[in-house]
This record gives C-alpha cells, sequence and structure tokens, in this order.
C-alpha cells in the first residue's frame, strides 16, 4: 500500500501547551476499543482516574467532559495526563490521528492536515512553493488501481494544476475552473450568503459573531490583492479540492463547487473583518481553523453547502 501526502504533511507536529484553540477542548473525545480494554487494564491511581473519566454507552465510549467542556486529562498546563503518565502511544485513536484526515483507494491511502488545527493551517497557508502530492512510503503490497481510479486521479490532478496556474490571481483560477466544468455559482450578495450559514448549524458562539460582524461591515477589496496572501489562497483552494475530491464514483462539480465556496467565502470574511491588518496571515489561520471546525467537522453543513451547486438560483 502506497501512502501519499502534501509535501508540507511531515512538518506537521503538535505544539500542545502552546496551542490557543486546544482539540482537548469543545469536542467529543471518542475511545476506540482497543484503547478502551486498554484503560480499563490499567492499575494504580492513575487507572481508577482514567476509569472514572471515560463514560460508556451504546454506541462506545468516549471521555467525560468537564462542564467547560475539557478533556478530564487534559491538565492546567495545557498537557495530556494519559501522555505525561503512559506515554503518546497509549492515546486513543482520534487523539493520535487529529488532525489528520485519510481517504481510502484500492492502491493508495491518501493523508492530509484538517484546517482545524491552527498548527496544521499555519504550515499549510505560510508555504509559498506550490503543493505537491508526495510518496511518504510504499510497501507493494496495495491492490492495482481501477481504471475509475486512475481516470479519477488523472482529473483531479488536471484540476490542481489549475488552481496552481500563477499567470492568473487566484479569484480568475476559480472562475476558470467554475467555467471549465461548467458549473453555475449562484448569483447572491454577500448578506444572503451570510444567511445561509447562519441557518446551518452552529456548535462555536464565535462562528455566529463572526458572520454577523461581516454583514455589518464593507469590504476592503485591496487587501485581496496583498501579494504576500495570493499563495495563501492558492494552498487554500487547493487543501478543499484535494480534502474533497475524494471518491472516484462521487460528482466531482459538487467537490469543486463546495470548495470554490469555501474560498470565497472566506475571501469575503476576511476583507470585511481584517482589510489591511498587519496580522494578516495569522487572522487568516484564525478565521480558516474557526471556518473548518463549523463547516468541514459538520457532515450536515458540508452537504447541504455543496448541494447548492445543483440549485444556482
Amino acid at each position: 500500500m502506497k501512502l501519499i501526502a502534501p509535501d508540507y504533511y511531515e512538518n506537521f507536529a503538535c505544539i500542545a501547551d502552546r496551542c490557543k484553540h486546544s482539540c482537548c477542548v469543545g469536542w467529543e473525545i471518542d475511545i476506540d476499543g482497543d484503547t478502551l480494554a486498554d484503560y480499563l487494564s490499567v492499575g494504580g491511581a492513575f487507572g481508577e482516574r482514567l476509569r472514572a473519566g471515560i463514560e460508556i454507552g451504546e454506541n462506545g465510549a468516549c471521555f467525560r467532559l468537564s462542564e467547560d467542556e475539557r478533556c478530564p486529562f487534559l491538565n492546567e498546563n495545557g498537557l495530556c495526563d494519559i501522555i505525561l503518565n503512559l506515554g503518546e502511544s497509549r492515546l486513543s485513536q482520534i487523539c493520535t490521528d487529529h488532525p489528520r484526515f485519510c481517504s481510502f483507494y484500492g492502491d493508495r491511502t491518501e493523508l492530509g492536515l484538517g484546517l482545524c488545527c491552527e498548527e496544521a493551517g499555519r504550515i499549510l497557508l505560510s508555504k509559498k512553493d506550490k503543493m505537491r502530492l508526495t510518496l511518504l512510503r510504499d510497501d507493494g503490497e496495495g491492490e492495482e488501481p481501477s481504471e475509475e481510479e486512475e481516470a479519477f486521479f488523472r482529473e483531479r490532478d488536471r484540476l490542481l494544476s489549475l488552481a496552481q496556474n500563477r499567470s492568473l490571481r487566484v479569484a480568475d483560477r476559480m472562475r476558470s475552473i467554475l467555467r471549465e466544468y461548467q458549473i453555475p455559482f449562484p448569483e447572491r450578495s454577500f448578506s444572503d450568503w451570510v444567511g445561509i450559514f447562519l441557518s446551518l448549524e452552529r456548535m462555536d458562539g464565535a462562528w455566529e459573531d463572526t458572520l454577523t460582524r461581516a454583514r455589518e461591515r464593507e469590504a476592503d477589496g485591496d487587501c485581496l490583492k496583498a501579494e504576500y496572501l495570493e499563495t495563501a489562497w492558492e494552498q487554500l483552494l487547493c487543501y478543499f479540492l484535494y480534502r474533497h475530491i475524494s471518491d472516484p464514483e462521487a460528482d466531482m462539480r459538487r467537490g469543486i463547487f463546495f470548495s470554490v465556496l469555501s474560498v470565497r467565502m472566506l475571501r469575503a470574511l476576511f476583507s470585511r473583518l481584517f482589510g489591511q491588518g498587519e496580522n494578516g496571515l495569522a487572522d487568516l489561520v484564525e478565521l480558516c481553523r474557526l471556518y473548518s471546525s463549523e463547516i468541514e467537522y459538520s457532515e450536515e453543513n458540508t452537504q447541504l453547502l455543496s448541494e447548492l451547486s445543483e440549485d444556482p438560483s
């Protein structure tokens, strides 16, 4: 089986207590079966604390969050007591994997880093060179790709190439991609788009505040022309295309639509909220983190937005 990932993938390492938005706060943290069996066997005082911090129900096990939605093993210094007491190898699978994501094919597994993590976002959005998919490992044991998969990979490579055409600005690349794939884009005002996003499932009050504040402000179009951010918009477009065009049997046009909509919405929000701010890249990383947490990590929200490609009115 081949392992394939963007060329920035291996640059990631959790920044732990330096993270301003810990993934150990505000998220339900599942515990896989093997890890649960391991935790139930741990002895001593920490074993007792482990079991007290686990909730087991009909749908599996998870950590029992505190009233402020913190994992019970996230200590006051922002570090994980499970790692400190048992070692990193004893983490639940979801804790080990986050913020990574995977797509599985006959001959390969493709990996990526999710934008809901501020460090992953910083690595991705600060990259200046074009993103390349690289081979991390090949043990020679995977199945041969089907003709359908080979055609899918060729078309996605072509799409990524269009997204990285630096003879055009990113806004023009997106228009070109929509024309190339004959995807109509709804003519709606920014206020209308905000209304659509506000109608979706929301998890963090900061997201609602971000949308409503942006709706009340004028766009600063000049900030979108800033050269230091142009490669960030490119990386963002490639990220969404790579992550959301991952099923050879799905309609690629829906993934393209969702990707373009996401980048356009983030550009519109950024131009209204941050303009020519001195902390442009840092502000964009935080905006993308919030967008990803609210939209990408809700299957319902992602599906509803993707379906708008079929209703251009």
